[in-house]
């Protein structure tokens, strides 16, 4: 058999691998009838040059972990910023571009089609939270998003807040983590990572005048969470291993080196993370793992308050809150294969005193919840299909089915669908 009429037809398998764009190829077989015959592929005719691939220098390294030793030669090439592993990977780099250089021209082709098939001009469906209307919007020929805000109604002036395609000018790298604006709308604290390993700085911008304002907070998991004062912030910080783990809280105007830590995640095997309750009511801690939760609390009006502990972890126990008026309600797999929905008074946050609102379900599987001013919204998963239950304060629930064949028969067709907060 002689390979023949090579790269013919290119397959549509495109893969970013490391942030490389690598493109397979099919090749033809058909049996020679002459010697004649045989075309060579470019990328054969490449590999036929002998062209040295770089080849990494192994330096001996024991490493023991549990009583077991084990040799990594290519341990060093975890180290950054050392001058001999960039020059590897360059020298990885280029090598590929060398034997990939007959392709150039197909992978412009293959990104033009794609960039063709997407609706670059558009916009996010806008929310309204606290007197303003929020959209992400796209504009043909840029790369990143723009947020803005309108004051009131949707016919109002448009307030850019961030075009992150100025903010990403003059960056290999560039993203915007959390995007958080203060109770009286004045400032905007957002997350900024240039080197694309979720480590985010936090800057903060004044929204009435443009500004931006000197805290600048290094090291964050790309969120922030006000307190109700208008003036304190709470965030996480990361360990080497990149596990959010510390809450701190920062004053607006003040150093990030005076910053105070709230809590400590000190179980490796936890994260921990911030978030402030629906009803502005609380300040919300965190902690999580594959099979174990734990919340604490304080009032988020006053941000040098105590926190209190929700339900003590245990392990087996998962459960999640969300706070409404007189009470919380608990997701929790608390006697409940597939999760049940409960409820427990402010004043008695406890498991022994968590009350049924809806059963375990052997056919449901309950995933999440939202609380909103007038409805309870319930993620769930029957038969495989994800489906909305949407529960009023008065009247009989609703579901809205998230299968295939139901979403796109609406229209315009719905690919996902996911309730976020509104006013």
């Amino acid at each position: 058999m002689q390979l023949i009429d090579s790269i013919k037809i290119p397959t549509f398998a495109a893969g970013l691998l490391g942030g490389l764009l690598v493109v397979s190829t099919l090749t033809f077989c058909k049996t020679a009838t002459d010697p004649s015959d045989t075309v060579s592929s470019p990328l054969m005719s490449m590999t036929e040059k002998n062209i040295p691939s770089p080849v990494a220098t192994k330096k001996p390294k024991e490493l023991t972990t549990h009583g077991d030793t084990r040799l990594d030669p290519y341990y060093w090439l975890n180290e950054r910023e050392n001058p001999e592993v960039i020059d590897y990977l360059t020298a990885e780099n280029q090598y590929l571009d060398t034997m990939l250089s007959h392709s150039k021209g197909f992978h412009e082709k293959l990104y033009n089609e794609l960039v063709g098939r997407i609706k670059q001009t558009d916009m996010s469906v806008p929310y309204k939270e606290n007197g303003y209307f929020y959209i992400t919007r796209y504009e043909e020929g840029q790369e990143y998003a723009i947020h803005s805000r309108r004051k009131g109604t949707m016919d109002a002036d448009e307030e850019i807040m961030l075009d992150v395609n100025q903010l990403a000018k003059g960056f290999d790298y560039y993203a915007v983590g959390g995007r958080s604006v203060s109770p009286d709308n004045k400032l905007l604290v957002y997350g900024e990572d240039t080197l694309s390993r979720r480590i985010y700085t936090l800057r903060i911008k004044d929204l009435t005048t443009g500004e931006m304002l000197p805290d600048i907070i290094p090291n964050t998991g790309g969120s922030a969470t006000w307190a109700e004062d208008n003036k304190t912030i709470f965030y996480t910080s990361k360990d080497t291993t990149l596990r959010d783990y510390k809450i701190w809280k920062h004053r607006i105007g003040t150093p990030a080196s005076s910053d105070k830590v709230v809590y400590e995640e000190k179980d490796e095997t936890f994260g921990a993370f911030v978030y402030k309750t629906k009803s502005k009511k609380y300040i919300v801690i965190g902690s999580y793992s594959t099979v174990s939760q734990e919340f604490q609390y304080m009032d988020a009006a006053n941000p040098d308050g105590q926190l209190k502990i929700f339900q003590p972890r245990k392990r087996g126990l998962e459960y999640s809150i969300e706070h409404f008026n007189d009470i919380w309600y608990v997701r929790t797999n608390k006697d409940a294969k597939n999760f049940r929905l409960m409820k427990t008074p402010v004043t008695a946050t406890s498991e022994d005193n968590w009350t049924e609102v809806i059963g375990n379900r052997d056919d449901v599987l309950l995933e999440g919840m939202d609380v909103f001013k007038d409805y309870l919204v319930l993620s769930e998963r029957k038969a495989g299909i994800t489906q909305l239950r949407v529960i009023p304060t008065a009247g009989k629930s609703t579901i809205l089915n998230l299968g295939r064949k139901h979403m796109l028969l609406l229209h315009p067709p719905i690919r996902s669908l996911t309730p976020i907060y509104s006013d």
